[in-house]
């Protein structure tokens, strides 16, 4: 399972004007095949009345699907250029349709080219680009001698606090980047003297800002 990697945020579009030609760019985040020709299917269904509306999706760990479709413009000048724009931002798991309103002037192949590539990056700038990194949800059960000290530790350290469950023993919920589990387990006993019980009940994604 992969720990981090970089998609978009959330789905979104982004409008220019070249020529005359509206071009209208589209973004989302699609962890299938299934789920980026779903998303490229309604976006030819709001825009049925468009000239085109080209696509591009890179679906996968490794990259594995990879898909890029002209719809009608000349070969190589639009699907191609948009999935190349995911590549060079190193996104994963992104489907993104550019549609296009002909406005009576022939851009030419690398106007097209440059036409679609832009399309693609602004759609992808208003979607907001985030880093999914894989933590481990941790269970740190103490006794309640030892909360004070761990919870305000843990609230200065960098691992986000998830919750507080207050029983018989003090349980707090804590995420921790895979990378750092041990490192973590470490830090706990030591501030415990090895009176913490700590295991991992899950691993789930968090999301940051990808700068």
């Amino acid at each position: 399972m992969r720990e981090n990697y970089i998609t978009v945020g959330s789905s979104a579009n982004a409008e220019i004007l070249i020529n005359k030609s509206r071009f209208i760019g589209h973004a989302a985040r699609a962890e299938t095949e299934a789920e980026a020709i779903a998303f490229i299917d309604s976006i030819k269904l709001k825009h049925r009345q468009a000239t085109h509306n080209c696509s591009a999706y890179i679906i996968g760990e490794h990259d594995s699907i990879q898909k890029a479709n002209d719809d009608g413009e000349p070969s190589g000048t639009a699907g191609v250029p948009m999935l190349e724009v995911l590549k060079k931002q190193g996104l994963k798991d992104t489907v993104l349709v550019v549609t296009r309103y002909y406005g009576g002037i022939k851009l030419g192949g690398g106007g097209l080219i440059r036409a679609y590539g832009k399309s693609a990056s602004e759609a992808i700038a208003a979607s907001g680009v985030v880093e999914r990194r894989l933590h481990h949800l941790m269970k740190v059960s103490i006794d309640y001698t030892w909360l004070g000290k761990i919870e305000n530790e843990i609230r200065q350290s960098d691992y986000p606090l998830a919750g507080i469950d207050y029983s018989d023993a003090v349980v707090l919920s804590i995420h921790v980047p895979v990378e750092k589990e041990q490192q973590f387990i470490d830090w706990v006993n030591e501030l415990t003297n090895g009176q913490a019980e700590i295991e991992s009940a899950y691993s789930e994604f968090l999301e940051f800002p990808h700068a």
